[in-house]
């Protein structure tokens, strides 16, 4: 069956509070990034994908399979939540091996299967180590890998990287993109930088609604030749605040090297940049009329 997910008018309540208005998206293989600010309904959409969450009205459908059906979506489908624990006083082995049997494997194929995992999330030198001693960064490796255990054509992971030093971040994000290959792989974040290395199809929800869907490069288009920057004194830069959106700023000694968002030129000294993904994401924040510090650049 062709690896697609079709969601239409999705709309999600939690009693008289709509958390998802009318979501409709397709998605297709490869790594595919919803970008939002903390609040925005990611985590509710991603918990409906995994059937952890009734949908309350629309359609989806998952690899040709509705959602309602949830055994057989379940069966194809991997999930790493936000907030991930897992059996603290196992070892990342037998840990793996009780999930195993959880999911149906047998014991010849839990066997071959995680040795080859834990290799592949670089754990295998730690699979005697009990799960509690495990670093942040460990323990969301081990996650992916339950979480790909069954091997699912779909992997949905929800903040992965927030917490992890940069090296950690890094090495995450490539394996997300090799596990990429031949699945769909969906990136739930606010981390713009997450999406910026890893996905060319993204959309951004916020206060649940969707309000772009597309290509990062689409995206950027968007925010060329509003960018500038300049270097300008600390007085200065709070006039600049209460005028454009500053996306970053960097101290030097007396002075800021800011880079900011405006229509136009607002001083001479200030020279127009090409867009990058935050650029074009704060952009299209700040035509929502709201905050859109939510970006890790500050």
């Amino acid at each position: 069956m062709a690896a697609r997910i079709k969601i239409e008018n999705l709309n999600q309540y939690y009693g008289k509070k709509q958390a998802l208005k009318d979501v409709s998206l397709t998605i297709e293989s490869g790594m595919f990034g919803l970008l939002g600010r903390n609040g925005a309904g990611k985590t509710t959409l991603m918990k409906v994908l995994a059937t952890l969450l009734p949908k309350s009205e629309g359609q989806i459908s998952i690899c040709k399979r509705p959602v309602e059906r949830a055994r057989e979506v379940r069966k194809i489908t991997g999930y790493l939540p936000q907030e991930f624990s897992m059996y603290p006083n196992m070892s990342v082995y037998e840990a793996m091996d009780y999930l195993g049997v959880l999911s149906g494997l047998s014991k010849a194929q839990r066997k071959e299967r995680i040795p080859e995992l834990l290799e592949r999330v670089n754990l295998q030198d730690d699979r005697r180590k009990k799960v509690k001693a495990l670093s942040g960064g460990m323990k969301r490796r081990l996650g992916i890998a339950q979480a790909i255990l069954h091997d699912p054509r779909v992997l949905i992971v929800d903040e992965p990287t927030a917490g992890l030093d940069p090296e950690e971040r890094v090495r995450f994000r490539n394996l997300l993109c090799e596990l990429a290959e031949g699945r769909i792989v969906i990136l739930s974040t606010h981390i713009v930088g997450d999406i910026e290395a890893t996905c060319e199809n993204i959309a951004v929800l916020d206060r649940g609604e969707i309000i772009y869907q597309g290509t990062v490069p689409e995206l950027i288009s968007r925010a060329e030749g509003r960018v500038y920057q300049a270097e300008i004194s600390k007085r200065e830069l709070e006039d600049l605040k209460k005028r454009c959106t500053v996306t970053s700023m960097l101290t030097l000694g007396n002075n800021v090297m800011v880079r900011f968002l405006s229509e136009e030129n607002p001083f001479a000294s200030a020279k127009r940049c090409d867009a990058g993904v935050e650029d074009a994401y704060m952009y299209l924040m700040q035509g929502r009329g709201g905050d859109a510090a939510c970006s890790d650049s500050y």
